[in-house]
C-alpha cells in the first residue's frame, strides 16, 4: 500500500480497493501503464538513485541497493520490479509482496506496503510516480491499525533537504526559539555540511508552503506553532508515534498500536516529520526542555536518523527508533 488514505490511489493491498470507481480506476491505469512492470518509456535512466526495502518501521531490512538497476524514465513500481521479486495484484498496480515478504494481517493486525520518496509519501500511485535522479526510494510494510497515512519519515536525510520532492529542489529554512543557541547552529550546520543552503530565522520566520522547514524549540513553545499541529493528536493526525504531555514535560513513546511503552521526561528529545496536504514536509527538534532540544539537535544526522521514520532521544543521547516494539 502507499499514499495517504485522503482519497489517494495505493500501491499495496487490496485494502484500498473496497470502492468500485477506486478499482476501475485502477484497472485502467494498469492497461495504460503497467504492463509487465513498465516505466515511463524510452529516455535516460535517472542516476544517483537509491532504494530501499525494509519492513516494521524500518527495523529490518529486506534489501538495499546504492545503484540500482535503472532502465529507461523509471517509475517507482518499475524500479521496485526491476531489482527485486515482486507480486503485484490488480494489474500489476499494487504491490502484494516483496521477496516474498506479503501484507495482509500479522498478530491479528493488517500490515501492507508502503513507499516513501525523499522521506516523503507520494501523492500518487507507485505506478505513476516517477523517478528522479538522486532520488532515494524507501518501500517499508508495517503495521497500519493506528494509521495508513504516515505523511513524512525522517530515515532518508540528507532527503528532501538535498534533492527536494519531484525532482525539484526546495528552499530550506531552520527556524528556532533561540537563533543563536547550541541546538539552532548545530542543526544549520548539519544541513550545510550535506551541501544544503539553509536559511536560519526566528521561528515563526514561514518561507510559504514550499519551503521546507525544520523547527527547533522546546515543545512547550513548539506546540503553539500551527505548522505541527499534527503532532499534538498522536499518529492518527500525524504519523508520529510520540506524545508529549504535562505541558510539554514529558514524551510517550508508542508502538505500532498506539500503546505507550515508555515515558521519558528531563533531557528528552523527539526529531519528526509531518506533512499537511501538499504542502513541503515540516520536521520538527524538539524536546522537554532546552536540554532535550540540544540532545535531539546532536542527533540530527544521517548516522542516527537512517532507516527510522521518527526518533526519540533519551536524556543522556540515546537514539530511539519509533514506533517502538510492542510488549
Amino acid at each position: 500500500m502507499s499514499g495517504a488514505r485522503r482519497g489517494r490511489l495505493r500501491a499495496g493491498s487490496s485494502a484500498a480497493l473496497r470502492a468500485p470507481a477506486l478499482l476501475a480506476l485502477v484497472l485502467l491505469l494498469g492497461i495504460a501503464l503497467l504492463a509487465s512492470g513498465c516505466g515511463l518509456g524510452a529516455g535516460r535512466a535517472p542516476g544517483g538513485v537509491r532504494l530501499l526495502v525494509t519492513r516494521d518501521f524500518g527495523a529490518a531490512t529486506i534489501r538495499s541497493w546504492s545503484a540500482p538497476q535503472a532502465h529507461g524514465e523509471e517509475t517507482v513500481m518499475s524500479l521496485l520490479t526491476r531489482n527485486a521479486k515482486v507480486a503485484t495484484r490488480y494489474s500489476g498496480g499494487f504491490v502484494q509482496s516483496v521477496d516474498g515478504v506479503a501484507g495482509g494481517r500479522e498478530g491479528g493486525q493488517p500490515v501492507d506496503w508502503f513507499y516513501y520518496v525523499n522521506g516523503v509519501e507520494a501523492s500518487k500511485g507507485a505506478a505513476t510516480t516517477r523517478v528522479h535522479p538522486g532520488d532515494y526510494v524507501w518501500w517499508d510494510r508495517h503495521d497500519w491499525s493506528q494509521t495508513d497515512d504516515v505523511p513524512a519519515v525522517v530515515g532518508s536525510f540528507p532527503q528532501p533537504f538535498l534533492n527536494g520532492l519531484d525532482g525539484k529542489r526546495l528552499p530550506v529554512r531552520v527556524e528556532c526559539a533561540e537563533v543563536g543557541g547550541e541546538a539552532c547552529k548545530k542543526v544549520a550546520r548539519q544541513l550545510r555540511d550535506q551541501g544544503v543552503p539553509a536559511g536560519v530565522s526566528a521561528l515563526g520566520g514561514g518561507g510559504g508552503k514550499l519551503t521546507l522547514r525544520v523547527l527547533v524549540a522546546p515543545w512547550s513553545t513548539l506546540s503553539r506553532e500551527f505548522a505541527v499541529r499534527e503532532l499534538k493528536q498522536g499518529p492518527q493526525a500525524s504519523g508520529v508515534y510520540a506524545r508529549f504531555a504535562g505541558g510539554g514535560g514529558t514524551l510517550a513513546l508508542l508502538d505500532a498500536r498506539g500503546h505507550s511503552t515508555q515515558t521519558l521526561a528531563a533531557g528528552a528529545g523527539l526529531i519528526a516529520a509531518t506533512r499537511s496536504g501538499e504542502e513541503a514536509p515540516v520536521w520538527a527538534v524538539t524536546g522537554t526542555d532546552t536540554a532535550g532540544v540540544n540532545g535531539a539537535a546532536r542527533a540530527f544526522g544521517a548516522a542516527s536518523l537512517r532507516n527510522r521514520f521518527a526518533v526519540a532521544v533519551a536524556p543522556g543521547g540515546a537514539t530511539l527508533a519509533l514506533p517502538r516494539p510492542g510488549a
